[in-house]
């Protein structure tokens, strides 16, 4: 049974290697014009879509929306009675249906015909009502379903989303869209914090463990332990000569070092690593892990000590 299950996985994976390879042979110049005119409106584009076709129209729209083109979904059933109002005069409309003639959708098209709004189709069927309804068919036919009763949407359903996924990113590369970008549309979460939060925002600004150079290696255990950061800084926040960290502390240990007779000085790395308040914490990050270090020192452009951030809070 085992080696019957893997077999028709593997079944469907080369379907779906041949749906995909079949999707990029076809693409051309109605792509193109798709890119541009969404580029070009200054609406919303609206997916509309029913049943599977529907789930993954959700999410293009929602990727699309999330990558710089306002976009909203539009049930096909749901907008006969009165979701209709979603659509605004000029938006882009696109219409995902395999068979293209999806009945709830081509109850639509007249209603969208009297609104002027821009008609994509994405079928299986470049001569259906809904293909040759729009402005712009886009093919996303298939030899057949990876189902194995050639019913279920599988391979279709692939391309609809590829596809779509294929014009949110020559949307975003047409529009030079970046990462600042990005992170306006994803305030919320790790993400959110990482892209759009400043150093200055995260730091820890007070009680920081600074201990002075010709202090003992114990005295500055018990300032680390205290602190509760992993490290000391040596000095002052006027001036900082150098930090001791856990891993310091370890390696002398380690090698059977006095605590108590061992001065700080000694033994402090003299150029900590550092990183400027008004840096963003996504930049602090990745410095960190690079460096495989959990702390960073926020140095001001005076030189001040303005705190510490650590990447694990």
């Amino acid at each position: 049974m085992t080696n019957q299950v893997i077999a028709s996985a593997k079944t469907l994976f080369s379907a779906y290697r041949e749906a995909l390879t079949g999707l990029e042979a076809g693409l051309g110049s109605d792509f193109s014009k798709t890119v541009d005119l969404m580029r070009a409106s200054t609406g919303h584009v609206v997916v509309c879509g029913m049943g599977k076709s529907g789930i993954i129209g959700r999410k293009i729209s929602a990727t699309l929306a999330s990558t710089g083109t306002p976009s909203l979904f539009l049930h096909p059933a749901e907008a006969i009675h009165g979701d209709l109002g979603m659509v605004r005069r000029g938006d882009i409309v696109l219409l995902i249906s395999y068979s293209g003639s999806t009945e709830e959708i081509v109850r639509l098209l007249p209603a969208f015909k009297r609104l002027d709004a821009r008609l994509i189709a994405m079928t299986g069927n470049p001569s259906s009502m809904i293909a040759t309804s729009a402005e712009i068919s886009l093919d996303i036919s298939v030899d057949r379903e990876a189902c194995p009763l050639n019913l279920a949407p599988t391979t279709s359903s692939l391309n609809s989303l590829v596809l779509g996924d294929a014009i949110a990113v020559a949307l975003m590369e047409a529009r030079g869209f970046q990462e600042s970008d990005f992170a306006n549309t994803h305030p919320g979460g790790a993400l959110g914090r990482r892209l759009l939060t400043r150093v200055r925002d995260k730091m820890r600004s007070e009680n920081l463990p600074f201990v002075d150079a010709t202090a003992s290696v114990q005295d500055a255990l018990l300032v680390m332990t205290e602190g509760r950061l992993g490290l000391t800084l040596v000095g002052s926040r006027d001036k900082l000569s150098g930090v001791i960290t856990d891993g310091d502390l370890r390696r002398l240990l380690v090698n059977g070092a006095d605590l108590k007779s061992t001065k700080v000085c000694d033994v402090a790395s003299p150029v900590p690593l550092t990183i400027g308040p008004d840096e963003m914490v996504g930049v602090a990050e990745t410095k960190m892990l690079e460096s495989r270090v959990q702390c960073l020192v926020v140095i001001a452009e005076t030189g001040h000590v303005d705190g510490v951030i650590q990447i694990y809070e």
